[in-house]
């Protein structure tokens, strides 16, 4: 095993800089990332500037001379409300989605009661009844626009406020004018109001924003839970011979803990005293527990399965293996390139560009003489109908519809822009154990025992949820082996069952490796049988493999497991493997290839693969994999079978074809609705119509994805 590498958290530096970070709740589109970062970097003391747009967090490495809250007041100098993070940023709360969800909620609600109320308009309703409806859906309209559509004005008032605008400045100007206006034709008994388009723009617009927050709030759960591998602190031994419990964030170099068989440990050390087996799988993948005794070194996070050992402390907290991986990942994550916002950046020229329209096509008309109330109309029509809500559903619309076709097929997609870095990918890494393999070992052949070893067998493997007991007892019940009864049945973690069968010692081993053999030991006093277990390829691998080179995407394994195991199976699928591979060799690997040109798609289950999902272009995880690697990757496979991984690429690859499309449809929609608005055809309603017709296009665009997950 490699030796642990610790990273500084101000090492990018290199200029005796520290690292402070903030939390950017404004951060939408790849202007703002740039904004902060050039900003930033003209104050002296600052020595680099980093934003993670996932996560909406900045890192800024500074000189100690300058001080958090002067890093601060720049920021919101730049236009951004911004937070100073807490002491341990690896373990942030998730952010405000569950107000967009409460919002979209409202405006959902309010959009289903004015709809039904227009409709009652719209077929015939005049005079007194045609007003009645008008102002009730007034009294609906405004507090749902008010509350539901706060994200939106929130965001264009900072954006102006500092000189900027966005997206959501446009909208919100929209919003306004066609609010206040519908609330003018209502107060004067006007023939339209067009409340139920506002509302209706909100919604599908909080959907978009909503899917946004959920992809957000998942960036740092790979890391959360990482971090809840440690324990929450340790026995530790005094000069006199005493014990007392230390809190992990008060444990110290050379301290002595005390670690029990079943325990986790709370800091990386060395072992003083005593010897046993540990759970590594955190640092290797391999589920084989590993020996270590004196002088040997352990790791925070790992488990000591069969005896207690006194360990000599040489790192804690952010110092130890285990939050060098967390912060690997936390790296890797910001170093992670993003999809690119087209609609958000268009929106900076698109945005004056709809607002200039606006007032000239209100100048115009008032100088034709056609009268306030026409011109305001005819503006009202324009920025209306050129409101970019098919621009702003082009991505998301595609992205819902994809994902759930995906999710109906057992795949999870966690991030929206997975999608589109799963069609950017053009190669393939594989781990081995867990994600080539099911990870479940199962034995080759049960008739090697007799009758009643396999009798003695099923009750012992029964009463265990070890994977290698559960393969063999899938094996016996599928044979109708009945158990016989064990007395003084007895697990010892990391080394097996063990009781009596009338009188005579019984007992199954542990699961021992020999190159790439793995066995274990079935016992019934004297007489002795090994039981041969094998990892089973996933079904439909080799199938997979081949579409995904048809897409576009070659191969190679990159295990953490023995050379031997990992080239068996390398035979098998026909791919060139790497061995022996530490967390960091990932990374390296990665970075390597990612420098050469490629596009990284990651496929791994062990928490050890949580650096390498992390910091790979894309990445899948499969639904057996630990929660490190589930969070981590950014899409998540149910089944045993590989297929779903060949299906994901196929189907990203298909959803950008839809977006772009999307696009398309959408400037297109512009291009020929503007002028009509602009020479005074459309009024306000047919506007709301067109714009609301738009979005049902790009949708019903979107909607053709349910079929491409085949």
């Amino acid at each position: 095993m490699n030796a642990p590498v610790h990273l500084d958290a101000a090492s990018a530096d290199d200029a005796g800089g520290i690292v402070s970070r903030f939390a950017v709740p404004a951060i939408r589109c790849a202007g703002c990332i740039s904004k902060i970062e050039n900003g930033l970097l003209k104050e002296q003391d600052i020595i680099s500037a980093r934003v993670n747009f996932s996560t909406k967090q900045v890192a800024v490495s500074h000189l100690p001379a300058l001080r958090e809250d002067q890093i601060k007041a720049n920021i919101e100098q730049l236009g951004f409300d911004v937070q100073i993070l807490a002491d341990n940023p690896l373990a942030e709360e998730k952010g405000g989605t569950d107000k967009l969800i409460r919002a979209l909620a409202v405006a959902g609600f309010g959009m289903m009661n004015i709809m039904l109320l227009s409709v009652s308009v719209w077929s015939g309703a005049v005079g007194p009844t045609r007003d009645l409806f008008h102002w009730i859906s007034a009294l609906i309209a405004i507090p749902v626009i008010l509350y539901s559509g706060r994200p939106f004005f929130s965001s264009a008032f900072m954006a102006l406020r500092y000189g900027r605008t966005n997206m959501d400045v446009p909208i919100t100007v929209g919003i306004i004018l066609a609010t206040g206006h519908s609330l003018f034709e209502t107060m004067t008994s006007g023939v339209h109001a067009y409340f139920e388009s506002v509302v209706m723009l909100i919604f599908f617009l909080l959907a978009g924003r909503v899917l946004d927050g959920m992809m957000r709030d998942r960036a740092r759960n790979g890391i959360s839970a990482l971090l809840k591998q440690t324990a929450p602190g340790a026995m530790v031994l005094r000069d006199d011979g005493s014990t007392r419990w230390v809190a992990a964030k008060e444990l110290r170099p050379d301290m002595r803990m005390i670690v029990a068989a079943g325990d986790n440990l709370a800091a990386d050390g060395v072992i003083e005293q005593g010897s046993s087996n540990f759970d590594f799988a955190l640092m290797t993948g391999e589920s084989e527990p590993q020996r270590k005794a004196i002088g040997d070194i352990v790791l925070a996070g790992t488990l000591n399965l069969t005896a207690p050992v006194t360990v000599r402390i040489t790192a804690t907290g952010e110092d130890t293996s285990l939050s060098d991986i967390a912060r690997l990942m936390d790296e890797a994550g910001q170093q992670r390139s993003f999809y690119v916002r087209v609609a958000d950046k268009a929106a900076r020229y698109y945005a004056p560009a709809v607002h200039s329209l606006a007032l000239l096509a209100f100048v115009f008309w008032m100088f034709v003489g056609v009268g306030w109330h026409q011109s305001l109309l005819i503006a009202v029509a324009v920025l209306i109908i050129t409101c970019p809500c098919a621009l702003g559903l082009a991505v998301p619309a595609a992205q819902v519809v994809a994902s759930g076709a995906l999710l109906r097929k057992g795949v999870m997609i966690k991030d929206g822009s997975a999608l589109e870095r799963l069609a950017d990918a053009d190669r393939v890494l594989f781990d081995k154990t867990g994600t080539l393999t099911l990870g479940r070992p199962v034995p080759v052949d049960m008739n090697c025992l007799t009758l009643k070893q396999k009798q003695v067998a099923l009750a012992l493997a029964q009463a265990s949820n070890h994977p290698v007991s559960k393969g063999i007892r899938g094996a016996l019940l599928e044979q109708e082996i009945a158990p016989v009864q064990i007395d003084a049945l007895n697990e010892v973690a990391g080394e097996g069952m063990s009781g009596y069968w009338e009188g005579i010692p019984v007992t199954l081993g542990k699961p021992t490796k020999s190159d790439d053999h793995l066995s274990c030991q079935l016992k019934l006093g004297n007489e002795q049988v090994a039981i041969e277990l094998r990892d089973e390829m996933r079904p439909d691998a080799a199938e997979a493999i081949r579409r995904l080179k048809d897409l576009g995407l070659p191969a190679t394994i990159i295990s953490g497991d023995n050379a031997a195991s990992v080239a068996k199976i390398a035979h098998t699928t026909g791919l060139t493997s790497q061995a022996n591979a530490s967390p960091q060799d990932k990374l390296e690997t990665i970075a390597r290839l990612s420098a050469n040109g490629s596009k990284i798609l990651m496929v791994g289950d062990g928490l050890n693969d949580g650096p390498a999902l992390a910091a790979a272009h894309v990445s899948i995880a499969p639904g057996s994999a630990s929660d490190v690697g589930q969070q981590a990757a950014d899409a998540v496979f149910t089944s045993d079978s590989f297929l779903p991984v060949a299906l994901a690429v196929q189907t990203a690859q298909r959803t950008m074809q839809i977006v772009r499309q999307n696009f398309v449809l959408a400037i297109g929609y512009n291009v020929l609705a503007v002028p009509l608005a602009l020479t005074g055809m459309v009024t306000p309603l047919i506007a709301a119509i067109a714009m609301s017709l738009s979005s049902l296009i790009v949708v019903g665009n979107a909607l053709r994805l349910n079929g491409a997950a085949k």
